[in-house]
């Protein structure tokens, strides 16, 4: 049946920055469909973890700071995770940090952070787990990128560039890694309500001018990601490779 290949059971992923926002929406709804969940980040994902626990999924919580974390810190936390919940199918690549300033005043410190973060990480974390999933014969890995992978954004250079590297690095992976069993994808969220856009949406101006381009009317939520992380995680989406989803509200149609 084909609602079955959306189904989970029995697998493990592994899922960074998962104490709240966009990563919890992704770690709550991959348990919910079945999988057992790591949680890889800085901060104790105390809520996330309750939530998967009552949900009757096993979890682990594995402490890094993927701004620091080198090639040989993130192996480890691979390999931490098949030590601790026996195998590791599904990476998603969801922390990022955002620095806000003109482009003439970014420092190299902020530039550096954020390249860190949200490109470095993200490949050597992919490198890792591709070589269990490549070992394995299957395997799925899901970047999150954003709208500022297809547009150049306003004060954000350094992240969009990192954005833009995100598509990069999924789609040389998919290329490699597509016949070995392994997909490699992208979600490419819109305008959310999380963290990251506490800044826009404070300011009414610009919330006001971002919200009349979203053709749905809203700005999205954690829980919207839900549906496109299980597709991309599952079975049911074995033929698809080097995708990049928008979940947008319809953004990119305007």
């Amino acid at each position: 049946m084909i609602l079955d290949s959306f189904r989970l059971d029995g697998r493990v992923a592994l899922v960074t920055g998962g104490n709240r926002g966009l990563g919890a929406g992704c770690a709550l709804a991959l348990a919910e469909a079945g999988a057992d969940i790591a949680l890889l980040g800085r901060t104790d994902p105390a809520e996330t973890t309750r939530s998967i626990v009552e949900l009757g999924r096993r979890v682990s919580y594995v402490p890094c700071d993927l701004g620091k974390a080198g090639p040989a810190e993130l192996a480890a936390a691979v390999g931490t995770v098949r030590d601790e919940l026996g195998r590791l199918d599904i990476l998603v690549n969801n922390a990022g940090i955002i620095r806000r300033a003109p482009a003439a005043e970014v420092t190299a410190a902020d530039w550096d952070d954020v390249r860190a973060v949200n490109v470095d990480a993200v490949f050597h974390l992919s490198q890792a787990a591709g070589r269990v999933m490549i070992d394995q014969g299957s395997g799925k890995i899901i970047n999150i990128a954003s709208m500022l992978s297809f547009q150049g954004g306003i004060r954000v250079p350094a992240y969009t560039a990192g954005k833009h590297a995100v598509i990069g690095i999924t789609r040389a992976l998919a290329n490699e890694w597509a016949g070995l069993g392994v997909n490699v994808n992208a979600i490419a969220p819109g305008y959310m309500a999380t963290d990251n856009t506490a800044a826009l949406r404070d300011d009414p101006a610009r919330a006001g001018a971002i919200l009349d381009r979203i053709p749905a009317g809203r700005w999205g939520t954690p829980g919207d990601l839900g549906g496109a992380v299980v597709f991309l995680a599952s079975d049911a989406s074995r033929y698809v490779h080097a995708a990049v989803l928008p979940v947008d509200g319809g953004w990119l149609a305007r």
